[in-house]
């Protein structure tokens, strides 16, 4: 999602400043394992674009998508043009819960559609307490979701990484330490980590974002692959800085999600090139 900090290019040098391109050699990405995240098309999902968008996706060769929001429809509509499609949305990002009754329509609407993931996209607070309170109530909601077999998750911006809570303390520190990891999985939005590496001053942002991934407690299932152009803007998948490849050998996960807040021509460029760029990356 478009939400977050922005942070500028200092410290972005070395290796981490230019994205290695494709090669032959090394093992693609499966591309049973490849998603986009239908915020990326938001500006085309309305009305009859919601069809053809989504037939446009099935055509590019996209059969999992991550919604966010039904677009005017009910869970069973949609559901029912996905399953036309050949499409399966396996991720939702959706808001922490307000009340009991909000969480059981999350709920019972990501089991209508098959799903098999649901994430909480954003979070901001410079309050401590709020963070460890929404890291218990979290809990709370993923406990309730596995019941119904459902993976509970959290989608990260770079603001996790740079905000001081006291002391140097970090919302990302609490939630990996408060965070049941037989409970909630992460989300890694690896423009947002390489961000908050930069954010941070890290020498190597890439290193930074490998190192969060690797380090955290929780099980990173998820991916949101979205790339960042030379001045920090968002850029379409191949086009900008980040080293995918790099990112892709040290950890795997179980779902490539493309993404792009602002893309660079049309949304539906920005799909398609996505979708061809993880086909063909050799990591």
């Amino acid at each position: 999602m478009a939400a977050g900090v922005g942070v500028g290019l200092a410290g972005m040098g070395g290796a981490a400043a230019v994205a290695a391109p494709a090669t032959q050699a090394g093992r693609p990405v499966p591309p049973g394992l490849i998603s986009i995240q239908l915020y990326t098309l938001r500006s085309i999902m309305r009305g009859d674009g919601v069809d053809a968008t989504l037939a446009s996706l099935a055509n590019y060769g996209f059969t999992k998508v991550e919604l966010a929001g039904l677009y005017g429809r009910t869970a069973e509509a949609m559901r029912s043009t996905l399953d036309s499609l050949g499409i399966k949305p396996s991720s939702s990002h959706d808001g922490i819960s307000a009340t009991p009754a909000a969480l059981e329509t999350k709920i019972a609407n990501a089991v209508t559609l098959g799903q098999t993931h649901i994430n909480v996209p954003y979070l901001v607070s410079s309050s401590k307490s709020d963070w460890e309170r929404w890291a218990d109530q979290m809990n709370a909601e993923a406990s309730v979701a596995r019941e119904s077999g459902l993976k509970y998750g959290y989608h990260n911006h770079a603001h996790e990484f740079t905000t001081d809570l006291g002391g140097g303390l970090t919302p990302w520190e609490i939630f990996t330490s408060r965070l049941d990891p037989k409970l909630v999985h992460l989300e890694v939005d690896l423009y947002w980590a390489v961000a908050g590496g930069i954010g941070v001053g890290a020498a190597d942002p890439v290193g930074f974002a490998i190192d969060t991934i690797l380090q955290a407690p929780q099980k990173v299932l998820q991916y949101h692959v979205k790339d960042r152009a030379v001045a920090g803007d968002f850029a379409d998948l191949g086009t900008g800085t980040i080293n995918f490849a790099r990112i892709f050998r040290a950890h795997t996960p179980k779902e490539y999600i493309v993404e792009n807040d602002q893309p660079d021509v049309t949304p539906l460029q920005t799909a398609e090139v996505g979708y061809n760029y993880l086909r063909t990356l050799r990591f």
